[in-house]
């Protein structure tokens, strides 16, 4: 990552006589305080370099640390951290935290300091800009690191070299998927379905050598080796011959051959796989020996039905589970449903409204669900369904500090959560859970988060590959007609 890197020689002569320096080259990172509320280990994450902490950071800080929330707990834990450093050396000189000089220091504007009239006003965001402009002017190799766009633009306007918190991003563009297609001979096909599996060494001869696409028009483009498979990533085998003539395959775990995959025969909770994907969705979510599944996709792609399919099925038909677990983030996360009207079983309901739009729908007649109850309706064997606590349904903030064992556990809209929230809340799965994350991160509420920042697709990408996980991109909208005309017409 580029902002963990040493910078080229620099000299640092006109720094303070009193401020520890870092390592011969290394730059000066100044954290914004929503950096350290989005990660409160970021403080450790820059090597030799020089990290500084304006003084107003620990002002807000303390402001957020009453909360209790995310932020409330990250701001509490950055100021442990910083008391541990204090108990090593005074903070305002600065206190090496590692043997490979790294320097964790706390500063603040003083008198002399001419900072230009642009930041000399305004609130706490200009004044922990000018501490960057301050080290920037002194010939000091100097990064700004902030979550926040406008404190990007301004710091960069000032001529301060800018940049968000780049640890744990992922490439976006080319998040995994958790498919291939391969055109392979048609015996290859027949294979896997006449003897229920395929050797990996069988489909390496179809695998095509990948040449990144910027190189592609050099007739010198280097080559790269063909794409590997990971655990439980799907092949789409497509006859070279025939194209209508298809198998949908997967890697079974960690070991090295491919098995056949066919939708269910019987509808799942009422409800049937209606493309390759979902498919490949509705398999992960009723294998028990996956334990954590991953769904990307658009509004309309089916993600949190096939979830809630899914759960029901294992949990009321199967009895795998002893409950169904579904939680959504308030957002923001810590933000709690008190501004909602109501009493708490209002406030409850209104939150988790598509939850409860998407469980009427399997309870219907139309959903496909049980009709062994038909005086009752759907929404009265919803309420029964949570009053036997075989539903739960819960804001993810009252799952802090739980332990949650055998549950089916869903969270919604999981691309609202940073990749600290996401290993907390992974963290609090007992033995004998299942774990559903669902979301789509083209579409984030989040200020602070991306599509590559947020915790989703830090998890796609960190879990790809491991035996017990598997991770599927929905691509195609089956809300209705005219919701995948309007996905398709207006980008």
């Amino acid at each position: 990552m580029t902002h963990l890197e040493s910078a080229s020689n620099v000299s640092t002569e006109n720094t303070s006589s009193s401020h520890l320096s870092g390592e011969p080259g290394s730059k000066v990172f100044v954290l914004d305080t929503n950096v350290l509320l989005h990660n409160p280990n970021s403080l450790f994450m820059f090597d030799d370099n020089i990290v500084v902490i304006p003084f107003v950071v620990i002002e807000e800080l303390d402001g957020f640390k009453k909360n209790n929330d995310d932020t409330g707990r990250n701001a509490r834990q950055v100021i442990r951290h910083l008391d541990s450093l204090r108990r090593k050396g005074k903070l305002s000189e600065g206190v090496k935290w590692n043997g490979h000089g790294g320097v964790i220091r706390i500063e603040f504007l003083r008198d002399e300091d001419k900072i230009p009239p642009q930041l000399s006003g305004g609130g706490p965001d200009n004044r922990i800009i000018a501490i960057a402009w301050k080290h920037a002017k002194a010939g000091q190799t100097t990064v700004f690191i902030s979550k926040d766009i406008n404190c990007r633009i301004k710091s960069d306007a000032m001529g301060i070299e800018t940049m968000d918190f780049e640890a744990q991003k992922v490439d976006a563009d080319r998040l995994y998927t958790g498919y291939i297609t391969v055109d392979v001979d048609s015996t290859l096909i027949n294979q896997l379905y006449d003897e229920k599996q395929v050797p990996l060494d069988d489909l390496a001869a179809y695998l095509k050598t990948e040449v990144a696409e910027d190189e592609a028009e050099h007739p010198a483009a280097v080559k790269r080796e063909p794409p590997s498979l990971q655990a439980n990533q799907y092949v789409i085998l497509q006859d070279i011959g025939d194209p209508s003539h298809t198998g949908l395959a997967r890697r079974l775990a960690d070991t090295h051959h491919l098995i056949p995959v066919t939708a269910p025969r019987k509808p799942v909770f009422g409800v049937m796989a209606r493309n390759v994907q979902q498919t490949m969705a509705l398999d992960l979510l009723l294998d028990d020996d996956i334990k954590l599944v991953t769904l990307l996709g658009t509004a309309g792609t089916g993600k949190t039905l096939l979830a809630l399919a899914a759960g029901m099925l294992k949990t009321i038909n199967e009895q795998r589970y002893d409950r169904m677990l579904v939680a959504r983030p308030i957002m923001p996360l810590g933000r709690d449903i008190g501004y909602l009207p109501g009493d708490v079983e209002d406030k409850l309901t209104a939150w988790m409204q598509p939850i409860f739009d998407n469980l009427t729908y399997l309870l219907s007649t139309r959903g496909g669900g049980p009709q062994h109850a038909e005086s009752k309706t759907p929404e009265q064997r919803i309420k029964t369904l949570l009053g036997d606590g075989q539903v739960v349904l819960e804001p993810l903030t009252y799952i802090r500090g739980r332990s949650i064992p055998n549950q089916f556990m869903i969270v919604d809209e999981a691309q609202n959560l940073t990749p600290h929230e996401v290993k907390t809340i992974a963290s609090r799965v007992g033995e004998g859970t299942k774990l559903i994350l669902t979301g789509d991160v083209r579409q984030i509420d989040n200020p602070y988060l991306d599509s590559s920042s947020n915790g989703l697709s830090y998890l796609v990408e960190a879990m790809k590959g491991v035996g017990i996980c598997g991770h599927i991109m929905l691509a195609k909208s089956e809300r209705s007609e005219l919701a995948s005309l309007i996905a398709d017409r207006l980008q």
